[in-house]
């Protein structure tokens, strides 16, 4: 395993020449840019070429890469690493910079009388000069080749797809201005009866496009570096949200969405912990299990440093991925949400009801309450509360509504009466009836 910058030495195996000078205008560029290079087939060529064959084929990569970022910095920091650091004055200039990268290291080395030819995994990351600092930036640019490295090893393409620059632009323009809102979807405990958490969930309407779904403007976030900025963005929307309804009398914990990529992103842990420790706000994260799987250790590390501040941890569609229960028992999760794709058809289905039993009480063992998403029928939700499930969550409650909205409904009894979960007594008649059969 490769160690992080904090555990390893670094040693420079090349010649002083290949380190550079930062460019004059670093200061002012836009952009402050860290790409990780990896030889993914250093062991093997160093057992052909010896080790100074192989530190020789090392150098001469890394001369290439610098020569495809002029006034960057070039450094070996491992025997199989290479780090590049420079300045761009833009996204799209960061955008072709991994592929002149690639492009540059394709064609073979001469050593001896041989050529060979490096295989590299490319993980980058960027931050604006204002924001510059070179101990996240490094730790952005591991967890961007750790996930990488992962999705090597699964199969799929380490290169991650084109960014969608328009968009890009777009969505950083759109967080300094405030363009999103916050919709927020209750969910009702079963046993007490009432409403007592509710889920964000961020909507973006574009000024030029209409709402852009989230589905298609997360992926662009990820990719164009700006998760963690649009994260942060919401967590503070949240807790000032949170603020208003504790002011109307209505103090509900408040769960956030959060992308897998940021698990391992020690800066962001950091500023999220500052915001909701100095905020005296109550906060849930939802993470997938997936995003867990991604990256365990620096997964369960973080959502521990989370879960210490009072940061309730939510497992998020549970049955969707391939779940772990290796991890799963690792985790300090307090809640776990049961994928809708086995709650949707619960009544009509042979098999979903066993899955969904056994989840429950599978969660209940490991001490955490079961949410079970996407209830929409009394009848669903009369089985889930046999089945002893904590709490529901669907448009038999409530659809995803404003934070003013979510107020009116937590003061206005008639939804129940209307079809909600009581539903008029329906609900506790499909209960008994579910019972006796």
């Amino acid at each position: 395993m490769v160690q992080r910058r904090s555990d390893m030495l670094r040693e420079k195996v090349q010649s002083p020449d290949i380190e550079q000078a930062a460019s004059a205008n670093a200061g002012t560029s836009g952009w402050r840019v860290m790409v990780l290079a990896e030889i993914t087939n250093f062991v093997p060529l160093r057992r052909l070429l010896g080790r100074e064959g192989a530190a020789s084929l090392v150098n001469e990569t890394a001369r290439r890469l610098a020569a495809t970022v002029p006034g960057g910095r070039v450094t070996v920091v491992a025997q199989e690493r290479i780090e590049l650091e420079t300045a761009v004055g833009s996204r799209g200039e960061y955008e072709a910079l991994l592929p002149r990268m690639r492009s540059a290291s394709a064609t073979g080395i001469e050593v001896g009388d041989y050529s060979y030819t490096v295989s590299l995994l490319l993980g980058g990351a960027l931050l604006r000069a204002e924001e510059y600092d070179g101990v996240t930036l490094v730790e952005r640019a591991e967890a961007a080749l750790d996930h990488v490295r992962a999705a090597a090893g699964d199969g799929a393409n380490p290169e991650p797809g084109p960014v969608y620059s328009q968009l890009a632009d777009d969505l950083e323009e759109a967080i300094g201005r405030d363009e999103f809102t916050m919709l927020y979807q209750p969910k009702f405990h079963v046993r007490r009866q009432k409403v007592t958490c509710a889920e964000a969930l961020i909507r973006w309407r574009h000024p030029e496009r209409g709402l852009i779904p989230p589905m298609e403007f997360i992926p662009v976030a990820e990719q164009a570096h700006l998760i963690d900025r649009l994260t942060l963005w919401t967590i503070r929307r949240v807790i000032e949200d949170q603020r208003q309804m504790r002011a109307a009398g209505h103090d509900l914990r408040l769960f956030v969405n959060i992308s897998g990529q940021l698990l391992a992103d020690p800066g962001f842990v950091r500023e999220a912990c500052a915001l909701v420790a100095s905020s005296g706000a109550t906060l849930g994260f939802e993470v997938t299990e997936t995003s867990v799987i991604r990256d365990p250790i620096s997964a369960i590390a973080n959502l521990q440093v989370f879960a210490d501040i009072g940061i309730k941890i939510a497992i998020d569609d549970y049955g969707a991925g391939l779940s772990s229960l290796a991890y799963l028992k690792q985790l300090p999760a307090s809640e776990l949400k049961i994928d809708k794709l086995f709650v949707t058809q619960l009544t009509s289905s042979n098999r979903d009801p066993l899955i969904v039993r056994s989840t429950i009480d599978l969660a209940h063992a490991l001490e955490m309450e079961v949410v079970a998403e996407g209830v929409e029928s009394h009848a669903a939700l009369a089985l889930l509360t046999v089945m002893g499930c904590d709490m529901v969550q669907g448009f038999l409650v409530s659809r995803p509504v404003s934070p003013e909205a979510l107020v009116i409904f937590l003061e206005d009894d008639t939804w129940r009466q209307a079809g909600g979960p009581e539903g008029g007594g329906a609900f506790n008649r499909l209960a008994a009836a579910w019972k006796r059969g």
